[in-house]
């Protein structure tokens, strides 16, 4: 196998991952931005108050994004296996 052709299949594997990644980040991102000013207008210093809201976005974008996440995996999953030759040469 050639190094660029693993160079290609490590790239496209980490942006499958950042890809597939991105939206639970950002959905957790979003609600700890919002918490984060709730908490410093009203001076509520409570631990939970921050980790439950991100924890329940979190679950909430994975079960709206979960879809597209299976086809996407699926995608790669079926690219890898149809080239499987081709990779091991």
């Amino acid at each position: 196998m050639d190094t660029e052709v693993v160079v290609t299949l490590g790239k496209n594997a980490v942006l499958t991952v950042i890809t597939l990644a991105a939206p639970l980040m950002a959905a957790g991102l979003v609600v700890g931005l919002i918490v984060g000013i709730f908490q410093t207008v009203t001076s509520i210093q409570e631990s939970t108050l921050a980790s439950i809201p991100k924890i329940i976005a979190v679950f909430v974008a994975l079960i709206v994004c979960m879809p597209w996440m299976i086809r996407t995996l699926v995608g790669y999953t079926s690219f890898l296996f149809g080239n499987l030759q081709t990779f091991a040469q």
